[in-house]
């Protein structure tokens, strides 16, 4: 008897599952116009670009699909996003730290406006509020015999404190040049890092008075920092350093003192490796032959 009670309410929850509606059992379609990311590192500056890719699919355009002289949402789907974790200069204008939908108006016959809006209920370019514009840019667009099927973002040619974005469609490039103040903000994180450092940290002052020498920034408190670091534990690091900057100064004959304390302390020294010295001795060598 028991058994059939089982069977019968097995059974009822078998019709109760094939009853439920249609919408209980979700799945995913593909996107026609895919979603894609690219990062990119900028000193020390981390940026984004998060959009859809719409395909050309033997369509008109510029001037057909994306009307001339018309908002465009720069891509499919959701608005497109541009990320910057810190203030950077966009075609040499301020742009804030934050996340902005990227708007762009496509001109015929002169330069694009590249919108960065800061408007969170922008859907497509439909209620696009230009009152919400966080900064506007005009770019010459690039003309290619070269068909991009689909949009194409890309960070090309990064260096320290600059790159450029690139948008690509069709036979446009749309090249955005955006610089950030790498030197600027790495020397302020140093300042507060010595600053915080404790009594018998000689790494922080060195690794800061190390980059602002080899930055070209901020000399004096490069020097200062050097010297703190020595205090704290003379080796073949600060040594090294002390000597390096003395030699930049102009002092040779200190330099040269310093550098020979310095492959001193390095011979002595297990824990490196022997390039390190050997880089030194190199130097060393090249000041005494310019002395002589």
């Amino acid at each position: 008897m028991r058994f059939k009670q089982f069977a019968r309410l097995g059974a009822g929850m078998l019709v109760l599952a094939l009853a439920l509606p249609a919408a209980a059992q979700q799945f995913t379609t593909p996107r026609p116009s895919p979603a894609a990311k690219v990062q990119q590192t900028v000193g020390t500056t981390e940026m984004s670009v998060s959009y859809s890719r719409p395909g050309v699919k033997g369509r008109v355009i510029w001037g057909g699909l994306e009307a001339w002289n018309k908002p465009w949402r720069t891509g499919a789907n959701e608005p497109t996003q541009f990320t910057t974790a810190d203030d950077v200069m966009v075609e040499g204008q301020k742009l804030a730290a934050g996340t902005y939908a990227i708007v762009t108006i496509p001109s015929e016959h002169d330069a694009w406006t590249v919108v960065f809006s800061s408007q969170k209920d922008l859907q497509a370019t439909s209620n696009y509020d230009e009152k919400q514009d966080a900064l506007r840019v005009s770019v010459k667009p690039l003309k290619s015999e070269t068909v991009v099927e689909r949009l194409q973002f890309t960070f090309d040619d990064p260096t320290n404190d600059a790159v450029t974005l690139n948008m690509r469609w069709e036979k446009i490039t749309l090249p955005l040049k955006l610089t950030v103040d790498t030197n600027g903000k790495t020397l302020a994180s140093a300042r507060a890092a010595v600053a915080a450092a404790k009594p018998d940290d000689w790494r922080t002052p060195f690794r800061a008075a190390n980059w602002a020498h080899e930055a070209g920034v901020a000399p004096e408190d490069a020097a200062k920092w050097a010297q703190a670091a020595a205090k704290v534990k003379e080796n073949f690091q600060t040594a090294g350093l002390l000597a390096r900057l003395a030699q930049k100064s102009g002092d040779t004959k200190n330099a040269v003192a310093l550098m020979k304390k310095s492959i001193a302390f390095g011979k002595a020294d297990t824990t490196l490796f022997p390039g390190q010295v050997a880089g030194h001795e190199t130097m060393l060598e090249e000041w005494t032959a310019k002395k002589k």
